[in-house]
Parts: C-alpha cells; sequence; structure tokens
C-alpha cells in the first residue's frame, strides 16, 4: 500500500504536469531569462513578483505627497482619519483604487508613495474622488 500512495502521489505531483510545467517553463525563459532571475532569493522573487501583502498604513500617509494641499488642511486630515478607521480589506480595496492592485508592488514598501492632488474643481461637492492608476495620483475633491 505504501508503494502504491508514493506511486499515485508522485504522478500527481510530479509526472502528471511534467509536460504542462515544461511547456510553461520554455515561455517563461524566453520572456524572462533565467539568468535575470538569479540574483533574488526565492522570497525577494516572490514579493517582486506578487507584491507586499501586509503594510504600514502609516508609513502610506508618511509617504503621501500633496499637491494643492498642505498637510494639516482640513480635507487632508479628515482623509487620513476616515482611512485610519477602515477595516484591512476596505484599505486594501483603497489601494486597489490607487493603483489598480490591492497589493504594494515592488521591493521596498517603505519608499511606496502617491499623490494626494486637489483637483481645483469649481463646485467640489458636485466631484467624487478618482485616481490616476498609472501616476499614482489620487483627486481629492475639497
Amino acid at each position: 500500500r505504501k508503494e502504491y500512495v508514493d506511486l499515485y502521489v508522485n504522478y500527481i505531483f510530479n509526472k502528471s504536469v511534467q509536460k504542462p510545467f515544461k511547456d510553461f517553463m520554455q515561455g517563461f525563459l524566453r520572456g524572462c531569462p533565467a539568468r535575470n532571475w538569479k540574483m533574488f532569493s526565492p522570497e525577494e522573487l516572490q514579493v517582486l513578483l506578487q507584491g507586499h501583502t501586509t503594510f504600514d498604513w502609516h508609513l502610506l500617509e508618511k509617504n503621501a505627497i500633496y499637491e494643492g494641499y498642505e498637510k494639516l488642511d482640513q480635507t487632508i486630515r479628515n482623509f487620513w482619519t476616515v482611512f485610519h478607521k477602515l477595516t484591512e480589506e476596505k484599505k486594501k480595496m483603497f489601494l486597489a483604487f490607487l493603483t489598480g492592485c490591492d497589493r504594494i508592488t515592488g521591493y521596498r514598501p517603505e519608499r511606496f508613495g502617491f499623490r494626494i492632488r486637489d483637483p481645483r474643481v469649481e463646485n467640489p461637492d458636485e466631484f467624487s474622488p478618482c485616481a490616476s492608476t498609472c501616476y499614482l495620483i489620487l483627486l481629492l475633491p475639497r
């Protein structure tokens, strides 16, 4: 029985996926040569490709850059007060709204920042916040 189980497990986890994995690896290495990836440890490579899943939200606030606002403006203070009261899942949803991804990509999350810009619209009450995901800009009306 033990031999049967060992052979079955080997088939399921190794043999049955050998060809699809080989094809995938060949395609992956064509676009991303292995010599470029060898400089990373497995943990670093995982973070680089998948992004960080845990965050220091106060660091995000610290790294924010303000355009048309000052850090102590009431709108900015209100924004961060509400933001820090959100659940972890809602904060990640905000990150997805801002960046297009619910994770902080790149290897150094302490350098991640975004801009909060005043859109300078005539009637701010008729303007909803929006984001420019390519440039990491949150347009936040007063």
